[in-house]
């Protein structure tokens, strides 16, 4: 995936919690210079220094292509705390979170070898965006209908499907209608830094 810094506005400062200095901790953490983060996470580095500095802030795209390069969680990247892992989510313990148009849920504890998310995908939203990464995906149509492109083949898909692919298949997910899409969507995640050596490269999202 090439990276560029074209994309939606800028979402306003404090859309998200304290990301800019976990940010910078965890690359340091790490021990990743501002050029080789970004580099694996398909960043410049001038953007993902201006995502350090609080300058700009990333969408959930950007989120998961950190987490995968740091060996973390889109969860330590906000700052929150994993302290018991309950294995148990309660509907009124999940807060939103909006980044890049889309609006998400932790549907699962932190600091697990998978991330299992509710996800809100507007119409319009990002459908652009091929995405290239380690791991495994799994996703269910909640509400909506899903457009989903695994490598050159597209599938159309309604309430109750389900996709399960490897993401490093090119892929890219889209509302089809202009209600939108509601999904859930599970993802493994590298649990560590040194998984690229092995895997190469580690490319993400930089809209």
């Amino acid at each position: 995936m090439s990276s560029s810094e074209t994309g939606p506005p800028a979402e306003p400062a404090g859309a998200l919690p304290a990301v800019a200095p976990q940010l910078r901790a965890l690359r340091r953490r790490a021990s990743l210079t501002l050029e080789a983060a970004a580099r694996d996470a398909g960043l410049s580095p001038a953007h993902l220094s201006r995502l350090e500095t609080g300058q700009r802030q990333p969408s959930l795209p950007m989120l998961l292509s950190l987490a995968r390069t740091y060996g973390t969680t889109v969860s330590e990247l906000l700052g929150e705390s994993a302290a018991d892992r309950d294995a148990v989510v309660r509907a009124a313990d999940m807060e939103s979170t909006a980044a890049g148009g889309w609006t998400y849920w932790q549907a699962g504890a932190a600091g697990r070898g998978m991330q299992a998310l509710r996800v809100q995908v507007p119409y319009g939203s990002q459908g652009d965006i091929v995405r290239v990464h380690p791991g495994e995906e799994w996703l269910y149509v909640l509400k909506g209908r899903l457009r989903l492109r695994l490598g050159d083949t597209l599938h159309r898909l309604a309430p109750g499907d389900s996709a399960h692919f490897d993401s490093l298949t090119p892929h890219r997910i889209a509302a089809s209608g202009p209600d939108g899409v509601e999904l859930l969507f599970v993802h493994t995640l590298l649990q560590s830094p040194t998984a690229a050596l092995c895997l190469g490269p580690i490319h993400g999202e930089a809209t």
